[in-house]
């Protein structure tokens, strides 16, 4: 596989850095990956890669170029950790989507067995991969451990596109009571699945971090390759887990 740094035109003026991983060879579909608080980091970089060898063209936006371009934060570390809620608060999510619709769009320049592209987003990014869903034309869409999901059920009747939503059943920022409302919420669309991993807390497939839990990250990580074949078209597994 191969990487680079892209620069893509923002819908609103401006324009934004995106990391660009691609296959080996020409790739099945594309998929824009969508960050957590956290910015565009190794985490990040790596979960884009791993996704690449499995055939994939995956595209990484800066989505916090309007606050502080390149950030790039450690989540064991307490004050990096913060900075993210901080970045969070002032981020504009409807901005935020705008930009990933500019990347799906950039994306789609691209050749690919099917042509199609999905998006996938962690806490953040899961959060904007359900926007996604309802506001957008991805192919698929999967949002790992999404937060405010549940105050933003409105968003529901837009769907039109699969939507694979992963939760941890004890994560601290997604409360039991908000993920009953998820559930209740999306129950009769037939788009939307939803898993939920029991003993399991946010950013569970956080490779590297104390919140990670291989069992559950793994199992998620089947799912969403399953779904991914699916909706976007087959991918060559190579064994690789993000």
């Amino acid at each position: 596989m191969t990487s680079q740094n892209v620069t893509i035109s923002a819908p609103s003026g401006g324009s934004f850095s995106a990391y660009l991983a691609a296959p080996s060879t020409q790739p099945d579909a594309a998929i824009v990956l969508i960050q957590e608080i956290l910015g565009v980091n190794q985490n990040m970089r790596q979960t884009a890669d791993a996704y690449a060898k499995e055939g994939y063209l995956v595209l990484v936006p800066d989505l916090y170029w309007r606050l502080e371009p390149g950030v790039q934060l450690d989540s064991e570390i307490k004050e990096q950790w913060t900075k993210g809620f901080e970045l969070l608060q002032a981020f504009d999510v409807d901005s935020g989507v705008e930009d990933l619709k500019a990347s799906l769009s950039f994306l789609r320049q691209y050749p690919s067995r099917t042509g199609k592209v999905g998006s996938l987003g962690f806490c953040l990014g899961g959060k904007l991969a359900y926007f996604m869903a309802a506001r957008s034309d991805a192919d698929a869409n999967v949002s790992y451990y999404g937060v405010d999901i549940d105050q933003n059920l409105a968003e529901a009747a837009k769907i039109q596109k699969p939507l694979l939503l992963h939760m941890g059943g004890n994560d601290e920022y997604v409360s039991p009571t908000a993920q009953a409302s998820i559930q209740q919420g999306l129950k009769d669309n037939p788009l939307v699945t939803i898993y939920r991993y029991e003993g399991v807390g946010h950013g569970f497939d956080r490779l590297g971090s104390s919140a990670y839990r291989q069992a559950a990250a793994e199992f998620a990580h089947d799912r969403t390759l399953a779904f991914l074949k699916q909706h976007l078209g087959s991918a060559v597994i190579q064994g690789v887990t993000a």
